[in-house]
């Protein structure tokens, strides 16, 4: 498997890619979030354009998952990161996260950071078995704070979340 940047051409296949695999929300009881839209194309050209937008690819070249982060104070914050479901269980959300970590190194981030559900199988429970932590109250910066509060003024709150920290 390849990871790379994305090319502009590819942002539609990344919110197809997104639409498939939040389809499995729907079978937690959480609907709204299936059928929440995946990033506007103007949004996943802005990280493609910073640099923060990439993709793994088949032996096609054609992108399977995607992750989009951008730099938060200090770490690099993961803002989505997504596997389409015929692809999973193949270790690419992994190697997503593990290409962002050495990307935030070589930049000298110092960390890892994501917002995620907690009682979603693939969201913290997931994480945590990759060496992420969960962050209590007192360990959020004033940009995970920022991102918290704009995920609950888009009612992600429904259900319980946490921010999580690797490195």
């Amino acid at each position: 498997m390849r990871i790379r940047p994305a090319r502009p051409d590819e942002l539609p296949a990344l919110q197809d890619i997104e639409r498939a695999a939040g389809a499995a929300f729907r079978d937690l009881g959480m609907a709204a979030i299936a059928d929440d839209e995946p990033p506007a194309l103007d949004v996943l050209e802005h990280y493609r354009r910073a640099g923060r937008t990439w993709v793994a690819c088949d032996d096609g070249d054609c992108p399977v998952g995607y992750l989009i982060c951008e730099p938060v104070d200090g770490a690099l914050h993961i803002e989505q990161v997504s596997v389409h479901p015929d692809r999973a269980r193949r270790r690419i959300g992994r190697a997503l996260l593990a290409y962002a970590a050495d990307r935030a190194r070589e930049e000298g981030l110092t960390a890892l950071t994501l917002t995620t559900f907690t009682d979603v199988p693939w969201n913290a429970p997931y994480y945590e078995r990759l060496g992420v932590r969960v962050l209590d109250e007192a360990g959020l910066t004033p940009g995970l704070r920022k991102i918290r509060a704009h995920e609950a003024e888009l009612g992600l709150d429904r259900w319980p979340r946490v921010c999580m920290r690797r490195g």
